[in-house]
């Protein structure tokens, strides 16, 4: 089980790479913010070796997208 949480503490580790580097071409402020949050979960599950960082990081991303960080999202004008 360790070796899993190793593997997707490693998932998290790039993830959180890739969206610092779209951060660093769009300067986009929520891949920023999501892409610590994903490298910070994946190293303390790393340095740790429980699977509990994981969820957390994975929740705090969700709470981030809801807020309306995800890049996705495009605020509506109040006129349309």
């Amino acid at each position: 089980m360790v070796y899993v949480t190793y593997v997707v503490a490693g998932l998290f580790i790039a993830l959180a790479f890739a969206m610092l580097y779209v951060f660093y071409r769009s300067s986009h402020f929520g891949m920023f913010v999501m892409g610590l949050t994903y490298g910070c979960s994946g190293l303390l599950a790393i340095l740790l070796g429980h699977w509990w960082p994981l969820i957390a990081g994975f929740a705090l991303v969700w709470v981030l997208k809801w807020l309306g960080l995800d890049p996705g999202e495009v605020p509506e004008k109040p006129g349309q």
